[in-house]
């Protein structure tokens, strides 16, 4: 008994933050305890273990998670550490890169622009993209590259790569020489390979193509168009797509850790590909975009009307994304959501369509998959969330 509350005393590195007093301060403080230590009734595997000592065996210095209940946060905490080499505590505040969570983030911003008449979801690219032209060739004479296509990764592209980023001095491309697969890039070349929605085939590169076309339809820095249609009216405020990380903002970012949670030869690299890869945020500030989203579903938000928040959670016919995020059923239950992974980061988010749910987890090191998955099932099994209550396979 001893040893389980030193556990727990480390492990709560910072305090619960609770998003409504109406919730129940004790009843989340008990939920949040009940994720925190070894479970019960123990089915072996992971069970065992309270959170700090998973942490431990992943080799995860650090996490935070946030928690949505009733179309509101309910609680959100950071365990452990943001930086290994400065001894620094994840607050819930604490930013991590959320990675491929971006790319969701993005498209609600391009559904706000569809919204205001400014694009279309099923119109030709080409029509938008000034500083670079999608080729034609024969996969998609005839046939288009659409936003709708290019957000749920069926426009035929080939790529099918994430983006490895860069060391903070090293020189970095413009999103042309990305496209292009030109030095000083160092990923190949953005390219066709069927026709759109023959088939999925998740794309980073496609997603370089949106930002692309955002910048030249808006003629502003992309960090800007995302700060202005989303960070900033959906209350984001410990976010931002800007890249590098500007130093009045570093002090408050995680540090990248390998698969050991040890340190790497740099913080964090660098993302000049910033709509796939490149937002820096909280788990408290992604949930509040779900949130929103999930209003939206139900005609309850005033910044995306609800026929636009359908098409982000409705899958466009081949594949499993709809625009921007993937989505699946669990049981009963439908839900969308999104996973994450940039070097020395890994984090999900997964909310419910319907009954006002879901949570995000961010963590620091590259073995963080492993400890966001286990954090998934107690979550479901503290709540009692009928359609996650099938622990996650090990």
């Amino acid at each position: 008994m001893k040893r389980y509350l030193v556990l727990l005393a480390v492990c709560a590195s910072s305090s619960l933050i609770y998003g409504n007093a109406s919730h129940g301060q004790d009843g989340a403080a008990a939920l949040a305890v009940r994720i925190e230590a070894a479970q019960s009734p123990n089915r072996q595997g992971w069970d065992p273990y309270a959170l700090q000592e998973l942490m431990e065996r992943f080799g995860v210095p650090g996490v935070s998670i946030s928690v949505i209940k009733d179309l509101q946060i309910y609680w959100s905490k950071g365990y452990g550490q943001a930086d290994v080499t400065t001894k620094s505590p994840v607050r819930s505040d604490t930013m991590f890169q959320a990675a491929s969570i971006s790319k969701p983030v993005t498209a609600f911003a391009v559904m706000r622009l569809v919204d205001a008449g400014k694009l279309s979801l099923d119109e030709d690219v080409n029509r938008y993209l000034k500083s670079w032209k999608l080729p034609e060739n024969e996969f998609t004479r005839g046939r288009p590259v659409t936003l709708r296509a290019l957000l749920s990764h069926t426009s035929g592209t080939g790529d099918g790569f994430g983006f490895p980023g860069y060391q903070p001095s090293a020189k970095r491309p413009s999103l042309v020489q990305i496209l292009n697969g030109e030095k000083p890039s160092n990923v190949g070349p953005v390219f066709w390979e069927r026709p759109p929605f023959t088939a999925f085939k998740y794309s980073g590169g496609g997603t370089v193509v949106v930002q692309l076309l955002l910048t030249d339809t808006l003629a502003k820095p992309f960090h800007e168009i995302l700060d202005e249609l989303v960070l900033e009216p959906v209350g984001m405020t410990n976010s931002t797509y800007e890249q590098p990380l500007p130093p009045q903002r570093a002090a408050n970012a995680a540090r990248a850790h390998n698969g050991r949670g040890r340190e790497m030869d740099a913080k964090w690299h660098v993302y000049p590909e910033q709509a796939p890869a490149g937002l820096w945020t909280t788990p408290t500030d992604l949930a509040k975009l779900a949130i929103e989203l999930q209003k939206a579903l139900r005609g309850e938000s005033k910044l995306l009307s609800r026929a636009s928040a359908q098409e982000m959670v409705t899958p466009v016919g081949t594949g499993p994304y709809a625009v921007g995020f993937a989505i699946e059923r669990r049981n009963e239950g439908w839900y969308f959501g999104h996973g994450g992974s940039n070097w020395g980061f890994q984090c999900n988010l997964l909310t419910h369509r319907l009954k006002g749910y879901g949570f995000v987890v961010m963590t620091n090191s590259d073995s963080g998959g492993r400890l966001n998955a286990e954090v998934e099932t107690r979550i479901a099994a503290a709540y009692g969330w009928d359609s996650l209550d099938k622990p996650v396979p090990r």
